[in-house]
């Protein structure tokens, strides 16, 4: 008898308990006490379990109700769950959110963009892949993600639309025991040129051939942000990096900022743009993040 139990029973349960009478019951749920008394009264045959007792002037939760309840209101909940999830697929909701993004991003913007996103969007879950250059635009063009942020890129194709977010500010840096540091300032081109550049690598074919600010006749290459900036504080190069990632370092003097007479004293701003395939746009979750993004980028 216990497959018979319905999602109309498991509601009059929880709406039973929540108000503390039959009647009450029915008054939220629209129906006469006595269909609330019924409806109760089939349920716990087929539970073959008291929920309620009825001695007094008002029904109590047994032992065994008290019990049950939790996994009542379980069953009510998701089942209300089950259909805005699909009422919210019939108007276009993403199923999952996947997007890529630049490490050149901050970081804050973007926690804090996802964070009012799954407020906003509680049942849509997010993946979030993290890539370089052209390895960004790469996963939107093969519509691994919705959309991506990416960065300073030679071509991008005419199917891609982009919306510009914001601007980071990235920086010649080194470690204070660099060769470099010991020479005059301000430094040339030509002075940069003689030692290693650690420069960020593309993981995709997008940008192959193409070399973006690199000077040195013999740079190293990481495809890992993290490894670059690991590099440059002990010293094995010199290279730029978005200044909201190295500010740290330079306040500490574990880093310090190169003067060159060919670059702008605080160095280089690089565009951060909304990417996304023309005939693929990002549905209605996408283009909220999307614009989420753009107002954390303004208060930053």
């Amino acid at each position: 008898m216990l497959d018979g139990v319905t999602l109309d029973q498991f509601r009059t349960f929880v709406a039973a308990a929540d108000e503390g009478s039959f009647s009450a019951a029915g008054r939220r749920l629209g129906r006469a006490q006595s269909v609330v008394s019924q409806t109760l009264a089939n349920m716990e045959g087929q539970l073959s379990v008291k929920l309620f007792g009825r001695s007094g002037r008002v029904p109590v939760l047994t032992e065994a109700g008290r019990a049950l309840l939790p996994y009542a209101r379980v069953v009510a909940g998701n089942v209300d769950v089950f259909k805005a999830r699909a009422r919210g697929l019939a108007e276009g909701l993403e199923a999952e959110l996947s997007v890529v993004v630049d490490v050149m991003l901050p970081t804050s913007i973007l926690t804090h963009a996802v964070a009012e996103f799954s407020i906003q969007f509680p049942d849509v879950p997010v993946r979030i892949y993290v890539e370089a250059l052209g390895a960004v635009l790469q996963l939107v063009l093969d519509e691994t993600c919705a959309f991506g942020i990416v960065g300073t890129l030679p071509d991008v194709p005419n199917r891609v639309l982009r919306e510009h977010l914001m601007e980071v500010q990235v920086v010649p840096v080194a470690s204070p025991s660099h060769p470099l540091r010991r020479l005059p300032a301000p430094l040339t081109i030509t002075d940069l040129s003689q030692h290693v550049q650690l420069v960020l690598t593309d993981r995709s074919n997008l940008s192959r051939g193409t070399e973006i600010g690199v000077v040195a006749a013999k740079p190293w290459r990481l495809a890992d942000l993290g490894a670059k900036l690991a590099f440059l504080k002990a010293g094995m190069g010199w290279g730029g990096m978005p200044l909201h990632i190295v500010q740290a370092d330079i306040d500490s003097g574990a880093l310090v900022i190169l003067d060159v007479v060919e670059m702008p004293k605080r160095g280089a701003w690089v565009p951060l743009s909304a990417a996304f395939k023309a005939d693929a746009p990002p549905g209605p979750a996408g283009r909220w993040l999307i614009e989420r993004i753009k107002a954390q980028a303004g208060k930053h």
